[in-house]
């Protein structure tokens, strides 16, 4: 207690030097006092020394109340200091839990986002393969019926050729040709019609009487009743016969080609839609990617500990 009051008097005697000091230094002079080392020392022992000796001759009781004075000061400080820190501690424990729960609910809610996206990835590369199945499907058979088609075509401009350098110039042979030819359709169609070929239409057909002469009841051509005069005439009948023979047959082939046409434009079609669901699928993929690398960096940037180490997501299919 006397070596805390001494140190209180060293101070207050320092304290008191200078403000003497600066009280007598002159107005708007700057004062550079150098004191030595020792003077201050022997000063300072001759303060104490003094304050010992008021302290010596000062009644007891009176020192005694003044000291435990200034020891209740201080111990009421202490105790608000130590009130201060306290709530300062409960307080920071407070706002640390709160920021607790909440990067703990903020992880919560990333985890059943991550599953969330997690499933749709699964479910959209699932609906990508079915996509991919069914367009190969779909592709396969457009293809099939291209080629179909591009034979029936060939097949049909070739017989319309025929037929026109036939009609426009029949020989011995144009009538032997289309005997063969009506007899190779009608093998054709006994495999697919119940009714034979030759009794279709057969009633129309004995009943006209330019048709009878030339098919017999069985359907058959009766080359043998067409005299050899016959053979090098063609009548109106048979011209009009003839084209318009050609005509359907330029009909078909236009639908064909028409078909052909849609065919093709289906496929287009298929194969842009195609495209357009590769680069929903690939958007969708890198928008997943950056919403979860940006809500780990949010949830590790605001939360104090380490998050739940997340899974990570199923390698790209390419």
């Amino acid at each position: 207690m006397i070596r805390e009051a001494a140190c209180l008097a060293g101070g207050t005697f320092l304290s008191a030097a200078l403000q003497l000091v600066t009280v007598y230094a002159p107005v708007g002079h700057s004062v550079r006092l150098k004191v030595p080392t020792k003077k201050l020392k022997k000063y300072e022992k001759e303060y104490q020394a003094m304050r010992e000796s008021q302290l010596q001759q000062e009644d007891p009781m009176d020192r005694y109340k003044r000291e435990n004075r200034r020891l209740q000061e201080a111990s009421m400080r202490l105790e608000q200091e130590n009130d201060d820190l306290a709530h300062e501690l409960v307080t920071s424990k407070i706002a640390l839990r709160n920021d607790l729960d909440q990067a703990e609910d903020k992880a919560d809610v990333l985890n059943k986002e991550l599953l969330l996206t997690k499933q749709r990835l699964v479910e959209t590369e699932e609906e990508k393969r079915k996509q991919e199945e069914e367009t190969a499907q779909l592709k396969e058979v457009f293809r099939k019926q291209l080629e179909k088609a591009e034979y029936e075509i060939k097949k049909t401009t070739a017989i319309i050729a025929e037929y026109k350098q036939r009609a426009h110039c029949p020989g011995p042979g144009f009538w032997p040709y289309l005997q063969g030819s009506f007899r190779k359709h009608s093998f054709l169609l006994q495999q697919y019609l119940p009714v034979p070929p030759g009794q279709l239409g057969m009633g129309k057909m004995m009943a006209c009487k330019h048709c009878s002469d030339i098919f017999s009841k069985e359907g058959a051509l009766k080359l043998a009743a067409i005299s050899r005069e016959d053979q090098g005439i063609e009548t109106d009948d048979e011209k009009d016969s003839l084209k318009k023979q050609l005509r359907e047959m330029e009909l078909e082939l236009a639908q064909t080609k028409l078909q052909l046409v849609e065919a093709k434009c289906k496929i287009q079609e298929l194969e842009h839609q195609r495209g357009a669901l590769m680069n929903e699928i690939q958007a969708a993929k890198n928008s997943w990617f950056s919403k979860t690398l940006n809500s780990i960096k949010t949830a590790t940037g605001t939360q104090p500990l380490q998050p739940p180490q997340a899974t990570q997501p199923p390698k790209e299919s390419t």
